[in-house]
């Protein structure tokens, strides 16, 4: 359930070519890619860490506490759907403004909401900013035959990342690339 190294030194090096500040993970787990992601940003970069259970971000927490980058990470705790439902209404608001503000977004949970995280996090990143969903590749599965034998796991989620997959190739407001790094990765550049 772990971001691999070498999906974490890639989303290193790309939160830095990009120049991300502001961004946005959701699914945290024990905090590795979170970690990675507040020591690429800047010291005054934000990430706001959204994970339906604080469990087992607590237990990465020593170790992002000890490299010193505790304080760019803003945790809320919840189911994301209506996290995010909330920020896009607090773009009406006088508090914040959240609407086009994220640089970078990495989705690595709830596999079945991903198109629902689509349609939310559009409105969030900003045009030229990167959203990257895990697992766009699903063990793959994502090209195995509607008959194969495979785990009840796994065929339950494929059809949901072949929704997301499917989606994402026939969204006119980003342009894509499928990475096979880890188990599949896409990056959404946001062009509208």
């Amino acid at each position: 359930m772990m971001t691999s190294p070498d999906e974490a030194q890639f989303f290193s090096m790309l939160l830095k070519l990009i120049n991300a500040k502001n961004t946005m993970e959701i699914g945290v787990f024990t905090g590795y890619s979170l970690l990675a992601t507040a020591l690429a940003i800047p010291d005054d970069g934000k990430i706001l860490a959204l994970d339906i259970t604080k469990e087992h971000y607590e237990k990465g927490l020593p170790i992002i506490q000890k490299a010193g980058v505790a304080h760019k990470i803003d945790f809320r705790e919840g189911p994301a759907l209506p996290l995010l439902d909330q920020l896009i209404q607090d773009v009406s608001s006088t508090k914040e403004k959240y609407h086009g503000t994220f640089d970078f977004v990495f989705v690595d949970a709830d596999k079945d909401n991903y198109v629902n995280y689509h349609k939310r996090l559009i409105e969030l990143v900003k045009v030229g900013g990167v959203i990257g969903y895990d697992n766009t590749l699903w063990g793959g599965s994502v090209v195995a035959p509607p008959d194969a034998d495979l785990d009840e796991h796994f065929l339950y989620l494929r059809d949901f990342v072949q929704e997301l997959n499917k989606a994402l190739a026939v969204d006119p407001r980003i342009e894509i690339c499928q990475i096979s790094i880890a188990d599949g990765v896409t990056l959404c550049r946001r062009i509208g």
